[in-house]
């Protein structure tokens, strides 16, 4: 054998041997050990809760935080990460994030919104889901709230909670004036507003922001007349049915029963309404809050909420609201179906209506907590009965920009009825523009032969 091999204690060549065989075994051990800590780290991250991404839209991200922990802990494979955006950014933050495909799993959206998301294909379809959840039941919501989430027959959104605009008003100043009731129509609500304004003491009926399309809008969805034509082509502001609104819109400043006044010039609304300067106050739900902590408790007995007078009834008011949605592009579509489903039971509703005064969309919902003994919750809940959704196009919020310009300037006494009229059709037509070519063009090519 080779002397290379030969020691003092035996042959180098065993000995290689065995130190060879235990480099072998200490390798295989530490293999062994990576393993072990694979499985273990590939285990851990298995039961870690997958990542749901939610984004709000202004102070809704706020309350709902209260609400995620008792999800989190039904579903413990689901953390829910919540982004609040402001609502001066949030359209632009959504449109952003589709562009550069980084939507989010879901995000609450304002009903007036999802028309343009479903016409940019963002959103997940949700009518087998709702087919299958045995917590979601169509029948229970109010049926014009559902209607502004479907288009085309699809449904894309599930309603969060719902917004609609009625009267507030001074029972005791109308009591005093000799009306023991809310006006019920337009005539009675033309002689309140005559028998409440006293301009040359600064008191007035009525208080209607001239820069807030909202009023005029409720005005306008009462009458039998669209507000759009042609499968939403063309405006239809020069229909008998806008003109009598705008008419009686305008009336009320001509005879002095409203302040010529924007939103910014009208100061505190609520302390101007509990000092009797307005009688009458047109607005949504959230100020019930409002009212009962800007206003002494003494004065709770003084004011009220009543359906909108309608011109020959009970009016109709606007279908607004928030809905929650699913991206066509989410990771976690079921997870976000779950939180969906959570959402909208009514105790969860009930909770979230105690939170931040944002009102269900469920009647099942109103049987719950607070909301059942309100009293000055209740009208809401009979106006939800007689809403309207507004015409159901991307370009709608636009077109109400631009109405309400128009209606200023025939407040100030610039146009007639009849020029207001055909000056705001002449806006939306240009508006619409775009909407006209692309449903001329993808009707002119369904019907072109294969």
């Amino acid at each position: 054998m080779d002397s290379r091999f030969r020691g003092n204690d035996g042959p180098k060549e065993i000995n290689y041997l065995r130190e060879g065989g235990r480099a072998r075994s200490a390798f295989w051990q530490i293999i062994a050990v990576m393993l072990v800590y694979v499985c273990l780290v590939a285990c851990a991250q298995n039961s870690d809760p997958r990542t749901l991404t939610f984004w709000t839209i202004g102070r809704e991200g706020e309350a709902i935080t209260q609400l995620l922990p008792e999800f989190e802990r039904e579903n413990p494979d689901i953390h829910v990460s919540l982004q609040q955006l402001p609502l001066s950014a949030a359209h632009q933050k959504l449109l952003t994030a589709f562009a550069g495909d980084s939507t989010p799993d879901m995000t609450q959206l304002g009903n007036t919104w999802l028309p343009e998301l479903v016409a940019l294909g963002a959103l997940e379809p949700l009518q087998t889901r709702v087919a299958n959840s045995k917590t979601i039941h169509p029948d229970d919501y109010f049926p014009s709230i559902w209607s502004t989430n479907v288009y085309d027959g699809a449904l894309y959104g599930i309603p969060w909670y719902v917004d609609t605009r009625l009267l507030f008003y001074r029972s005791d100043l109308l009591k005093a004036a000799g009306f023991n009731a809310p006006p019920r129509d337009w005539n009675d609500w033309r002689r309140m507003l005559a028998a409440l304004s006293h301009p040359e003491r600064g008191q007035y009926g009525i208080l209607l922001p001239t820069n807030e399309y909202e009023q005029l809008m409720s005005l306008a969805l009462q009458q039998p007349d669209p507000l759009l034509r042609d499968g939403g082509r063309y405006g239809n502001f020069e229909s008998a049915g806008f003109k009598r609104a705008l008419m009686f819109y305008v009336d009320t400043f001509r005879l002095h029963q409203a302040p010529p006044i924007t939103n910014v010039e009208a100061g505190n609304p609520w302390v101007e309404f509990g000092r009797g300067v307005y009688s009458f106050y047109f607005s949504g739900p959230w100020n019930i809050g409002e009212f009962r902590k800007r206003l002494p408790s003494s004065a709770e007995s003084t004011w009220n909420t009543a359906l909108l007078p309608g011109s020959d009834g009970p009016g109709a008011a606007v279908a607004g609201g928030s809905s929650l949605v699913i991206f066509r592009k989410a990771k976690n579509k079921d997870a976000a179906w779950k939180l969906i489903e959570y959402l909208s039971r009514p105790e969860v509703q009930s909770r979230f209506y105690d939170l931040l005064g944002d009102m269900p969309p469920r009647r099942s919902s109103w049987n719950e907590g607070s909301l059942r003994s309100d009293i000055k919750a209740q009208a809401f809940r009979e106006q939800l009965e007689h809403v309207k959704p507004t015409p159901p196009v991307p370009e709608w919020e636009q077109i109400a920009n631009e109405m309400q310009l128009v209606a200023a300037q025939a407040v100030a006494g610039d146009l007639s009825i009849d020029q207001a009229a055909a000056e705001i059709d002449r806006r939306a037509d240009r508006i619409l523009e775009k909407r006209r070519w692309m449903l001329d063009r993808a009707q002119h090519t369904s019907s072109a032969p294969p």
